[in-house]
């Protein structure tokens, strides 16, 4: 029993300090509260029945992070079965609660890069979170099972894609 409560303590307190990368995933992969909501749970499960696994020698957020990512990965991907089985809001009133979200921030520039986020694959959408966590290219690597020469190169397509969007709508 007590290596279990030490095990738990130790859990808690690494989660505690790093519980915003559960929220950032969260709200990065799912478009409304509820989901994020039970992504954030899910992502929270999967860190625990993983956590006896976890090299201490390593970085701790760097093992959430491919963690909480390959669960938000999963999630999105299942989200296509679940809004097949699913009554959603009328999409009216949905896209005015995701726009009233994105129109909150007061820069249009922030605004347009949160628009071009959402609309990427999952996996570029994971390069973008860790990219703007000012994560280094070796451990944007590591969390995503990529070399350092792939994620090199996808974030200066995502960043020709970005300037060449914003170009074309005048911004």
């Amino acid at each position: 029993m007590m290596a279990t409560d030490s095990l738990k303590e130790r859990f808690q307190a690494l989660f505690e300090r790093h519980r915003k990368i559960v929220f950032k995933v969260a709200n990065m992969y799912c478009r409304n509260a509820e989901d994020r909501r039970d992504l954030a749970q899910e992502i929270g499960t999967q860190l625990w029945r993983s956590f006896p696994g976890y090299d201490a020698s390593r970085s701790f957020s760097t093992w959430m992070y491919r963690i909480a990512l390959n669960v938000g990965i999963s999630f999105a991907r299942n989200a296509i079965h679940r809004e097949k089985h699913s009554v959603a809001l009328d999409d009216a009133v949905a896209d005015a609660i995701d726009e009233n979200a994105v129109l909150s921030e007061p820069d249009e520039r922030v605004r347009a890069l949160h628009r071009f986020i959402g609309q990427l694959d999952v996996l570029n959408r994971a390069l973008m979170l860790l990219y703007l966590e000012d994560r280094s290219y070796r451990e944007i690597a590591e969390v995503l099972g990529i070399s350092e020469t792939n994620v090199a190169t996808k974030i200066n397509r995502l960043k020709q894609r970005i300037r060449t969007g914003i170009t074309e709508t005048g911004q």
